[in-house]
Formats: C-alpha cells, structure tokens, sequence
C-alpha cells in the first residue's frame, strides 16, 4: 500500500508538470496510463467511480 500510494504521488507529480510545460508526448501519455493503473489501486478509486457516475447520471438529466 505505502509503494503504491507513493507511486501514485510521483506519477501524479510527474504528470502535472508534464501537462504544465505542454510537453505531451508518447512519455506523458505513459506517465498518465501508470498514474491512472496505480491510482485504481488506491483507495481512490471508489470515490473516483461515485464521482464519474454522479457526473454521468446529472448530464444524463439535463
């Protein structure tokens, strides 16, 4: 758990200044596919999953 959650920090980290510095690429695309396979894994992901149906469920209504 503790390697995943720092995982998870670092790829987030990682990420955000990739997207920061509009340097997208085949490696920030790397780095967001392993943030987004180590953030599942976290306990994140199921107010993650209540979020995204919550959003859908509220568009789907309008």
């Amino acid at each position: 758990m503790a390697i995943t959650v720092s995982l998870v920090a670092l790829f987030g980290l990682v990420l955000f200044f990739l997207l920061r510095s509009k340097s997208l690429s085949y490696g920030a695309a790397f780095i967001a596919v392993m943030f987004g396979f180590y953030l599942a894994a976290t306990g994140a992901a199921a107010p993650m999953n209540q979020l995204t149906n919550a959003v859908v469920d509220a568009i789907r209504y309008l």
